[in-house]
């Protein structure tokens, strides 16, 4: 394990998104600022400035690392509430738009919770997500189910990170929310035969040598 690259908290959330998307930035240190990015980076640089607190018996902690060498996680939560009368830990993660209907979010906030517990040795039932855009809180129930969910994508991530491989592309309405999109330039990524190309002449090669 100790030889195995860390997995950052963010790369689940790039994985579910695209596993492409994932590979780029991990694995070939690809990264590009679109408004998006450059909207997120200003919401989360507000949430890790603001100073430790405690209000209405709930101590506020900002910008919280965490490290779960058997997960092989690391990362930074952007916030976490602790009861004080319970010791009742939740992780809150801020989001720049609105709660979707996927569990791009939720895969990552599990994940920091998961992360917490193997630190702690205590279980953590329920996160919460802040969208700035709607100004809402969504609180997650961290389910047996999305608790699988989150680890079948830790361990995709896992393969893609230990393997460096480049998953083909795969255009969508979603590619064009994507900073990466004019270095993955997918439509004509998705379209490159080049590489099965280059395989089919070394078949021939090693035929014709045989022969």
């Amino acid at each position: 394990m100790e030889d195995l690259k860390p997995i950052p908290l963010s790369a689940l959330q790039h994985y579910a998104f695209c596993p492409r998307q994932c590979a780029l930035i991990h694995n070939h240190q690809a990264w590009a600022d679109n408004w998006h990015t450059a909207k997120g980076n200003i919401l989360h640089e507000r949430v890790d400035s603001a100073e430790p607190e405690k209000r209405k018996g709930i101590r506020f902690e900002r910008a919280v690392y965490v490290n779960a060498p058997k997960l092989r996680l690391v990362g930074k939560l952007d916030l976490l509430e602790v009861e004080l009368a319970t010791g009742k830990f939740t992780p809150v993660e801020y989001k720049k738009g609105k709660a979707k209907s996927d569990n791009w979010d939720r895969i990552q906030l599990c994940a920091q919770a998961m992360s917490l517990e193997e630190m702690l040795a205590k279980e953590i039932t329920h996160g919460a997500m802040w969208y700035w855009q709607t100004r809402r809180r969504e609180v997650v129930e961290l389910t047996s189910s999305l608790r699988s969910e989150t680890l079948a994508v830790i361990t995709s991530v896992a393969e893609l990170f230990d393997t460096t491989s480049l998953p083909k592309a795969i255009y969508g309405k979603h590619c064009q929310a994507c900073s990466l999109i004019d270095i993955c330039n997918p439509k004509l990524s998705q379209n490159d035969t080049s590489q099965k190309y280059v395989e089919q002449l070394f078949r021939e090669c090693d035929e014709k040598t045989s022969e």
